[in-house]
């Protein structure tokens, strides 16, 4: 990678790293950008050159989440259930160890004023990440919403789904189940996260056999 790619990658990916470790329990509303610019040692305006609004820095951490998903997946194949199960998992270690940037993530896809297109990952940032896997620039970054509707249809093939249902609406039925159970864990105050999560899946699966 050229080396003006990769200082732009470096700070994005700084950006992020930061934003995560200033957070912490906090809500993303109360991180101000010039907390985060002083950390990286950026101004504003470079910030906003790569981030032109601050809630870009959370889809950028969902993008990063969906690409980590895709990297430990193909390393470790899983199918149906097992692979459902497994994204779950992931979402309450997450929860539990940066509750406000993931509660404020979710928060803001709720917002009428978002962009509908996820935050682009360029290679350059991906190499970064993962430098030990020599093909990262061929690893598909799949939405939450595609992974589900692959796994959902691997579920059916594979007879772990028998009742009548189209993939769109258990597509749906997960998501629902995904960004639900964080926001229900918050309000409940329910520990340990993965294990109310398990449950939650594991009654709705129950119910599709």
């Amino acid at each position: 990678m050229s080396l003006r790619k990769e200082k732009a990658a470096r700070l994005k990916l700084s950006v992020l790293d930061h934003t995560i470790r200033l957070i912490g329990k906090k809500s993303f509303d109360d991180l101000y950008v010039e907390e985060i610019c002083a950390k990286v040692k950026i101004s504003k305006v470079t910030l906003f050159k790569y981030f032109p609004q601050k809630e870009d820095i959370l889809l950028y951490y969902f993008r990063v989440w969906c690409l980590k998903r895709a990297v430990e997946l193909r390393e470790k194949p899983k199918e149906g259930i097992a692979a459902i199960t497994f994204l779950f998992d992931k979402l309450a270690e997450d929860s539990e160890a940066h509750p406000g940037i993931i509660l404020s993530l979710f928060a803001y896809l709720t917002d009428l004023k978002r962009t509908p297109k996820p935050f682009p990952l360029k290679v350059e940032e991906k190499k970064l990440l993962f430098p030990e896997v020599k093909d990262i620039h061929t690893v598909e970054i799949q939405s939450v919403d595609q992974m589900f509707e692959k796994f959902a249809l691997d579920a059916i093939f594979k007879k772990e789904i028998t009742k009548s249902a189209s993939t769109r609406d258990l597509t749906n039925l997960l998501s629902t189940l995904f960004y639900g159970s964080v926001v229900t864990a918050h309000i409940q105050q329910l520990n340990p996260a993965k294990f109310f999560f398990r449950k939650n899946i594991e009654m709705v699966l129950k119910g599709l056999n």
